[in-house]
């Protein structure tokens, strides 16, 4: 079986935007996995205006370009990786809205975050957890949250996050705890019967 290929989302989309930092850093200590392929995901590259589709993908085809776009790129994974800030104790906007612009595509998939803000975004990953069960996602705990000091000394303070040790248990426990859930969950997923093969079968009986 091929490695699992998992998708780093950053879900800030603001000019003046932190989220590069960690993207940045976590790309490293990524990059050393020879058991996961991992590909950055930008949501400026797909541009989703505010969802105005007659229903969930789920329900309906998507008549959106870039939402077709975004749906067809998300399917390519097998699992996610968010770095997600907090905006008002809750996640980006732009992140809601691309979350909601897909359906199938996230079913049966592990996801987990890199946080970061004062408090490591830690009340917006809780709100993205709720909202990945209900899109059949699989949320794992492992995740990492860069706040107080180490935020804002990243972000205003000349600091490194490469320097900060103390992160990285974070990161490894999560790399973990991905690859674990995304080889597990691709092999479920690869071993069920396509719906027309047993429809097939019942109706030869």
């Amino acid at each position: 079986m091929t490695n699992p290929k998992i998708a780093v989302i950053i879900s800030s989309t603001r000019a003046t935007r932190f989220a590069d930092k960690p993207t940045e850093w976590f790309m490293k200590r990524a990059a050393r996995r020879t058991d996961l392929d991992f590909e950055v995901v930008d949501l400026r590259d797909f541009p989703l205006p505010f969802f105005n589709e007659v229903a969930s993908n789920a329900w309906a085809p998507t008549q959106d370009e870039v939402g077709v776009r975004w749906q067809q790129k998300l399917a390519e994974f097998d699992g996610y990786v968010i770095i997600t800030a907090e905006y008002n104790h809750a996640p980006t906007g732009v992140l809601k809205n691309a979350l909601d612009y897909a359906y199938p595509e996230w079913n049966k998939k592990p996801v987990t975050f890199v946080g970061y803000g004062s408090v490591g975004a830690a009340r917006a990953i809780e709100q993205l957890r709720q909202i990945a069960v209900e899109l059949q996602l699989a949320p794992i705990r492992a995740a990492v949250h860069i706040q107080g000091a180490d935020f804002f000394g990243a972000w205003q303070g000349g600091q490194s996050l490469d320097d900060m040790a103390h992160l990285e248990p974070s990161v490894t426990a999560l790399l973990e705890d991905l690859a674990w859930w995304a080889s597990a969950l691709k092999t479920a997923r690869q071993a069920v019967t396509p719906p027309q093969e047993i429809q097939t079968s019942s109706s030869g009986e």
